[in-house]
């Protein structure tokens, strides 16, 4: 019987703050942690210097396990024409801000794969657990990481991709339902997307693999987290839940956003970034919901020009082009301290 992720990890509470790259910081990811859960942080948006320096922060604020996230989308192929019909479909909302788009789309983010200044900073930082977005790592990777004692987690959407992650010598998979807020885990965004339910995926992946299954989608609450259990889940992670906390690195936009009836819509848009997520609907998402698929370019290269409007926008007072990613269950968010967080979700759960 393979280890829970309490017991891989000594934990006191299954419970997994989402790593969340540019709203989870080494303070957030910290007081989790010192609460006696699973905190994350996310190195899918930074550099290896900036990498180092995050999980260097994270660990002197807590002696607890930390889990550090890293992206493995695919590499980029280029379509010039496609990227500048992409531009151009925003020069009048640049223009309504007095701002000028930029030339060319650029790769904003590296991919973990094939990314050897990556590999050395997580080898000689040996965070206890490692997760992976977007797919998993080459097998010389993974075993690399695996020999320095690093429990692997790996993102999933479907049955499939479990599966995948099982083969490949992964220890927990994340079951990322359709409710989640942010990036979908899909490891391939242009093949068909089954879109399960947390509830359904959960119990399909039980089924069908032997690896245990770390529940995430709009569970914001302990009734949310007793329910996930009961399922088989061996643990839940949760993203926006964590996004009010005072830790968060979430602007004041984006907290108004989350706090206000507008968080009640969330929409899964391909526009803002080149992948799937799930935002609050705001005014990028009503702007781009006529584009097709087909007319968007690869992650990470729409996110450059995504980022680009929302500072031209915010520097106008206008704050609905940023990424507001949020899952269902948005509505539910509360603010508070995180490890006060942590003891009112465990106090539910145990209650109910």
């Amino acid at each position: 019987m393979k280890a829970t992720l309490c017991q891989a990890l000594n934990l006191q509470y299954p419970i997994v703050q989402a790593p969340m790259a540019g709203v989870s910081t080494p303070e957030l990811a910290a007081a989790v942690s010192n609460a006696g859960a699973l905190g994350s942080i996310s190195v899918g948006a930074s550099t290896p210097d900036q990498a180092r320096t995050m999980i260097e922060k994270t660990v002197s604020l807590t002696p607890r396990p930390i889990n550090v996230n890293v992206f493995c989308h695919a590499p980029v192929v280029r379509d010039l024409p496609l990227e500048k019909a992409w531009i151009a479909r925003f020069h009048d909302v640049f223009s309504r801000y007095e701002a000028e788009p930029p030339e060319a789309l650029s790769e904003i983010y590296q991919s973990f794969h094939n990314n050897a200044e990556m590999m050395s900073v997580l080898l000689a930082a040996a965070p206890a657990a490692i997760s992976f977005h977007f797919g998993l790592p080459a097998a010389d990777v993974l075993r690399q990481l695996k020999s320095q004692g690093i429990v692997t987690l790996a993102s999933i959407t479907s049955v499939k991709e479990a599966l995948a992650a099982e083969a490949a010598g992964i220890d927990f998979v994340v079951a990322q339902g359709i409710e989640a807020g942010g990036h979908r885990g899909l490891f391939s965004p242009n093949e068909a997307d089954d879109q399960l339910s947390t509830f359904t995926l959960v119990q399909a992946v039980k089924k069908a693999s032997h690896l245990p299954v770390i529940g995430a989608g709009g569970i914001m609450d302990g009734a949310g987290i007793d329910a996930m259990l009961r399922l088989g889940a061996d643990a839940v992670q949760m993203g926006t839940a964590f996004i009010l906390c005072p830790e968060s690195a979430a602007n004041d936009a984006y907290r108004q956003a989350l706090k206000s009836k507008q968080a009640a819509s969330t929409v899964m848009t391909t526009a803002i970034s080149g992948r799937p997520a799930r935002c609050i609907n705001n005014a990028f998402c009503h702007f781009a919901q006529v584009f097709t698929r087909d007319s968007i370019p690869p992650y990470p290269l729409t996110y450059a020009l995504g980022k680009a409007i929302a500072a031209a926008a915010s520097a106008k007072g206008a704050h609905g082009f940023g990424a507001q990613w949020a899952g269902q269950g948005a509505t539910l968010a509360r603010e508070m301290p995180a490890a006060a967080l942590i003891r009112t979700l465990v106090a539910e759960w145990q209650a109910g």
